[in-house]
Parts: C-alpha cells; structure tokens; sequence
C-alpha cells in the first residue's frame, strides 16, 4: 500500500481521503459479515435518528446555509443546500422504505452443462465505493444508505458548502446506528476537508477505492471521469442533466399547462424543465398556455434566436436557473431527434393526446427515461423503483443507466459447483 510521502506534493486533502478510504476498507469486511437484517436495522435506526436529532441537524444546515448567502450563492443551489423539517422526514421515511426492501437471492442458478457442473450467478460487494456529489446534504444519506444495503462501506466527499450539515449527519446519525447493531462504525467516512484536491485524490485511489460514484456538473464529471481512468478506478458518472418537453400539435391546454407546472417546480434539480419544444404549426395556439405557466412560476422564457446551446442547463447556472429554452419543431420525431441531440439524453415527455404521435416520440427517443403526459421530475429513483439513488446515469453505454440503485453497486461472479 502506498505511503502518505507518495502522494504528488503530499497534499493535506490527498492524505486525509487516504486516511479516511484506508479506514473504510478495514471496516467493509465487518459490513459485508454483518448482513442484511443488521444493515436494514442500522437503516431503521438511522431514520429514527434523523427524527431525534432533528434540531440539531437543522442547526448545523442553517449555519451551512447562512454562510452560502453570504457567499452569493444562488436561489436554485441554495434550495439543494437546504434541510427542512419535511425533507428530513423525507430522508427518515425513504430510509424505512430501504430498510423493508426485499433483495433479490444473492445467488441463482444459470445453468447445467453437458458434463453436469451446475453454474449459478451471484452478487458480491465491491468492498469501498466512493462518492462525489453536489452541496446536497440528503444525499450523504441516499448514497451512505445504498452502498451500505450494497454491502460495501463508503468514503463519501461532498460539496464544501454542505459539509456541516454533512458531517451531523454522519456523526449523530448514520455512525451510531452501524453501531448499535454491530457494524463498523468507520463504514461511512465523510472527507472532512473542502477543495476539489480531495475529489481528484479520490478517483485515484483504485487499490483502496475501486468504484466512486460522481455527481455534478459536466465539467468536473468528465475531467474525474478522466482521472480516474488514468488510474484505474472505475468511476460511474452522473453528468448532466435537463428535462426536455414537447408538446405536441395534438396536446390539449390543461395538459399542457399541467406540465408546465409540474416540470419547473423546482429549479436546481436535473429533471427540471430545460427545453421547451413545440410543433410548429401548433405553435400560436401552445405557446401562449406554456408561456402563461411559466411566468406564473416566475420563470424567463429564452426564444429564438438563442445566444446559448439548446440544451444549455439552466439548473447549473448560477444566478440564471429561472430560465426555460423554447424552440420550435417539425413534430414528434424531430422532437424526439432535437431532444437527444442537443440534450444529455437524462429524459423527454411528451404531450399529447393523439397516441401515433406519442408512439412516435417514444420509439425515437434515445434517453434514459421517456415519459408520456408525465413530468420529466419522474425520472427519480425513489419515485420510479422506490429506492433511494446514488444519482441517474445518462451513459450511452452498457452498464447501470438511468436511476443507480444499491442493486447496481454489486459484483457479478460465476460460481461452478459438482454434479448434484
């Protein structure tokens, strides 16, 4: 194993993520023995621990809050920032869900051969999984909790504007309910320092951390992406993102506003409305509905002729979220064409009432998810499959697509017994 000397320049964010995996990695053979009840108990006790602590964890956000205002930081980013009462007991409550999830067998048989060997096909833990996300403190949750029930422990580095909130969390939360029920405590360790050195100095560890999951913008996803291949650590990106509507000629007003609404209730997440596309000789009648709704939600429309991409994110744009791109198209494959081209692909509704035309849309859609007279705001783990997510993969590669569950963070391994 390598050395703190041997990290380049010995910087104090790459030593502390070493320190941190090397802790994790002596506490994943105490995760995996322990089991599954013992992990869905320390998950039912995490959800009553969030509602014990919560005052304490509303303190420690508030301050994480305050000094993002100060900061300048933006409306959107803000709203991720914040915990409330509801989104804890929303935290407590998709634990539970977790919790009472039944997991498929961890073994199954595949097949017989001639010679009469038995195959079968299991999961196995990956051991440590990292993570790098945005300024969002439910997610040191979502992740902790899916690559716990993975069976793995977890290093976990997060936006430097939430590591308060982030670090009560850990500490009066998730530790003392591994505790409690006879599971390393050092199976979720949080990078205590901020700086993107310790997110590059994560993605380089692939002796200590094969898999690490990153979130974010496009940008530092890719160049993670880049670094980690450089090492040799597999990293599961989740990039960016933008919802796409279209609303068809055949669409009906309420449908239409609906949508609309739906899709721009909040401004800083990944499946938001960011690309408004409308059939062009349906445009006089449509646009007037969708331009009402979203002024009544106080957003800006951006029209032709843009100054940006198509498929810009507004999300990501500090300062900038209230925005929507409007554009017009020549139907539901042109749409549907427009929306993968100029788009990350993370998901497109369309509206319509005449069934070829949705047809149309869906079967020339490539994205992770496609939605018919349904918001976009759908593409979600919990609310698809009814899991938390580590986050949504938008890969045009074989692989774990769409809203990454703890049933995507496992191993396949063959095993190959005698006859019976």
């Amino acid at each position: 194993m390598s050395t703190a000397s041997s990290i380049p320049e010995a910087i104090p964010e790459a030593i502390a993520v070493r320190e941190a995996a090397e802790r994790a990695a002596a506490a994943a053979p105490g995760v995996r023995a322990a089991g599954g009840p013992a992990i869905d108990a320390a998950l039912r006790t995490a959800a009553e621990l969030l509602r014990e602590h919560a005052e304490a964890l509303l303190a420690a956000n508030a301050a994480d809050v305050a000094t993002a205002e100060q900061g300048g930081m933006a409306a959107g980013l803000l709203d991720r920032l914040r915990l409330t009462p509801e989104r804890l007991a929303e935290m407590a409550h998709q634990l539970e869900v977790l919790a009472a999830t039944p997991e498929p067998p961890l073994q199954h048989a595949v097949r017989t051969l001639d010679s009469g060997e038995r195959v079968f096909e299991r999961r196995v833990p990956v051991g440590v999984i990292g993570a790098v996300f945005e300024a969002r403190p439910n997610v040191t949750v979502d992740v902790a909790s899916q690559v716990l029930k993975a069976r793995s422990a977890a290093v976990l580095r997060t936006g430097a504007a939430a590591l308060g909130s982030a670090r009560a969390l850990v500490e009066l939360v998730i530790a003392p309910a591994l505790a409690r029920h006879g599971i390393p405590e050092g199976a979720v360790q949080l990078v205590p320092t901020p700086g993107h050195a310790g997110a590059d100095a994560l993605v380089g560890l692939p002796d200590l951390v094969p898999l690490v999951v990153v979130r974010g913008s496009g940008d530092v996803t890719r160049r993670l992406s880049a670094l980690g291949a450089a090492a040799g650590t597999r990293v599961l990106a989740h990039a960016d993102g933008g919802g796409v509507l279209y609303l068809d000629a055949s669409a009906d007003e309420a449908t239409v506003e609906r949508l609309v609404t739906e899709g721009t209730d909040r401004l800083g997440v990944c499946n938001r409305l960011n690309l408004l596309l409308v059939d062009a000789p349906a445009y006089d009648r449509l646009w007037p509905v969708a331009e009402k709704a979203l002024r009544a939600g106080g957003i800006t429309p951006s029209l032709a002729p843009h100054a940006h991409p198509l498929g810009h994110e507004w999300a990501l744009d500090s300062g900038a979220e209230a925005h929507v791109t409007v554009a017009t198209v020549a139907g539901p494959v042109d749409a549907a064409l427009t929306a993968a081209r100029e788009t990350s692909g993370l998901a497109a509704t369309v509206c319509a009432a005449d069934e070829d035309a949705a047809t149309a849309f869906i079967d020339a859609y490539t994205g992770t998810g496609v939605f018919w007279n349904a918001t976009t705001r759908l593409l979600d783990g919990y609310k698809l499959l009814g899991l938390p997510e580590t986050g949504i993969n938008v890969d045009h590669t074989p692989g774990p697509r769409g809203p990454v569950t703890y049933l995507d963070l496992t191993l396949r391994q063959f095993v190959v017994l005698p006859p019976a």
